[in-house]
């Protein structure tokens, strides 16, 4: 590997030498242009400060309504000065009314199909004198008060601190509004840093994975989550019973994974399953999960390695355990869903289709983090796992995407875990902006029901606030309008002086590293684009004005931030003011360590934090090494 490190590096010496890098062209982020809601008839819920409207629920709300209503007093409030009052519907007594959620009343409005809406859909109906807001249930309701708060009246939370509501004296709809909305996936996650029920529910998020958040409706929650064989089949018995473990190819046995066809193994984790959920805390919790260790050194007995070859992959023997898993526990707990990870080893969908997973069975699929991110799924294709040029940066085949395509034919659901930065270096810039819509669109075209996203690294850089938003906002709707959501979070968070500079250096670097490599989740320095010369001098040029922007301090930071990932990679390059032979290169990283610890960027990398003390970092090193 030290080799072809040394050889990449003076390739692209040589390149950046003769100017011979391609340049990148034009980039698109969306395929689909918003369209603001229309105002036929006006139907003003506050006009010129005053409202003759109340909020109308059943007179039994449940917490999700309760939450809801308040949501709509707060933020109207917020938005107007003006306090709506709120009844219920024996208490109401005619005029002017927004109902929230299922009541009585709204029979007399308009004929709701709540199975036809769905779980988390809502029905937007105004007729001149009711508003209705009318979930599939009760989160659904919600959502839709998120909606109209957000969609009709401007409100926008970018980030679970940076949030704008325009001042109005005025708050309308059209009169002859009549609106079904369902979300494009069921299940929806993004646990950004900072992120509350409050904040998810605003997002339309609802997994939390451990909080039950009932006075929003209630979130997806897991008895297990992540690796859990080691917790469903214990370390602790490899002494006595190593023949449970996984067996090396020499014959050896070993704990890093479970020996999955060995029959003795499922009723121990039957039963330490079952008292998991019956000593779970959250009552709610329906989900538990089948996670080997993460590591790639599985089973090679006799019997697994029969499995493998009979179904044409590695994930048999984890497909039929967990179907037998859940077998076993379905009567006792009828409602739970068991899911498994697809992952590293076991990523691939068995080629005999006749393997299926039970209808409460659900396949994790991970293996999207072999994909290249800066080009289509279904047109590039795999890391193999070798560090070969050809791999890095020629052309590669679509599995990922048929690969998921093919599971979903085993399965009734799946749900994608999306790994959505570079995890070696997570300060640099991730080229996945551009791929972010149409990967989400196959997924949901081929019949993905759900999506779970891995988000940042525990900070802001290589703008992770914004890929956290766009996300947010392609799970609930995956044709929404990414150009449009990405100009206002620009505007919104590094200023709209600063937000144009921005913009271009985002488009100049995806259509970059386009251009000249491809995007893995796991990258080195070295293989994240290749950039001429004079594309160097336009992205400090634009990266100056940016931070010269008139701006407020708040945005200002947000800006500094960003811009410490592209110094990150010029250390890392040895560019610019950081070239090997600059004798103030080393008080140039010296300054940037000390950026970096200033703007609360504490690692470089998701395998470890940067020092906190000082004096013990070689500023001789490139960043990279500095963990």
């Amino acid at each position: 590997m030290a080799t072809l490190k040394a050889i990449i590096g003076f390739i692209e010496v040589v390149l950046l030498s003769f100017f011979a890098i391609p340049i990148g062209g034009e980039v698109s982020y969306s395929s689909t242009t918003y369209v603001p809601p229309t105002v036929t008839t006006p139907m003003y819920i506050v006009e010129d400060g005053a409202s003759d409207f109340v909020i109308v629920t059943s007179d039994s709300p449940d917490e999700c309504i309760l939450t809801a209503v308040d949501e709509l007093q707060t933020y109207v409030g917020k938005l107007s000065g003006v306090e709506l009052q709120y009844v219920t519907e024996s208490e109401y007594d005619g005029g002017k009314a927004i109902v929230v959620g299922e009541t009585e009343l709204e029979a007399q409005i308009t004929q709701v199909d709540r199975s036809s809406i769905g779980a988390d859909g809502f029905l937007l109906y105004a007729d001149g004198t009711y508003l209705l807001i009318a979930g599939g249930d009760s989160r659904g309701t919600l959502y839709g008060v998120y909606t109209l708060l957000e969609e009709y009246f401007g409100v926008r939370w970018f980030t679970p601190t940076l949030e704008v509501v325009p001042e109005s004296k005025d708050l309308v709809v059209d009169a002859a509004l009549n609106r079904t909305v369902r979300p494009s996936f069921a299940i929806r996650r993004n646990a950004c840093p900072g992120s509350t029920d409050n904040y998810r529910a605003k997002m339309k998020v609802n997994v939390s994975f451990w909080n039950e958040a009932p006075e929003y409706g209630g979130a997806l929650t897991y008895v297990l989550w992540d690796v859990t064989l080691d917790r469903l089949v214990p370390d602790t018995l490899f002494a006595e019973h190593p023949e449970y473990f996984a067996m090396n190819p020499d014959g050896t046995r070993t704990t890093d994974h479970v020996c999955l066809s060995h029959p003795d193994v499922l009723p121990i984790a039957i039963e330490n399953a079952r008292q998991a959920i019956l000593a779970c805390p959250r009552e709610t919790s329906d989900h538990i999960h089948i996670g080997q260790k993460d590591n790639s050194n599985y089973c090679h007995c006799e019997s697994c390695t029969a499995l493998y070859e009979k179904y044409g992959s590695v994930c048999a023997p984890t497909l039929i355990f967990t179907n037998n898993f859940a077998d076993a526990l379905d009567d006792e707990f009828p409602n739970f869903t068991f899911t498994f990870y697809a992952y590293g080893e076991t990523d691939r969908p068995p080629q005999d289709l006749t393997l299926r997973c039970n209808d409460n069975v659900v396949p994790v699929l991970c293996g999207i983090h072999r994909a290249c991110r800066s080009h289509l799924l279904t047109e590039c294709g795999a890391q193999d796992g070798n560090e070969t040029f050809q791999n890095l940066y020629g052309e590669n085949e679509p599995t990922v995407a048929q690969d998921h395509a093919n599971w979903v034919k085993v399965a009734d659901r799946t749900y994608i875990y999306d790994y959505t930065i570079n995890f070696l270096n997570s300060m640099q810039f991730f080229s996945n902006l551009e791929t972010l819509q149409p990967t989400m669109q196959y997924m949901r075209d081929i019949g993905i029901t759900g999506y779970v996203y891995n988000c940042g690294d525990g900070h802001s850089a290589a703008f992770n606030e914004l890929r956290n938003y766009l996300y947010c906002k392609v799970m609930w709707d995956v044709d929404c309008d990414i150009e449009y959501h990405m100009t206002e979070f620009l505007n919104a968070y590094y200023g709209e002086d600063a937000a144009p500079y921005i913009r271009e250096i985002l488009d100049v670097q995806t259509a970059q590293i386009k251009k000249t490599a491809h995007a893995f989740d796991f990258d080195w320095h070295y293989q994240s684009g290749f950039y001429p010369l004079s594309i160097i001098a336009k992205l400090d040029r634009l990266w100056d004005k940016a931070l010269n922007a008139d701006v407020t301090d708040e945005q200002m930071f947000n800006v500094e931030v960003a811009n410490l990932s592209w110094e990150y990679f010029k250390a890392n390059q040895f560019l610019g003011e950081y070239f090997f032979l600059n004798p103030l290169r080393l008080k140039a990283n010296e300054e940037l360590y000390d950026a970096m610890i200033a703007h609360k960027i504490d690692r470089v990398s998701s395998f470890g934090l940067i020092p906190q003390d000082k004096s013990t970092v070689d500023f001789m090193l490139r960043p990279f090494n500095w963990k």
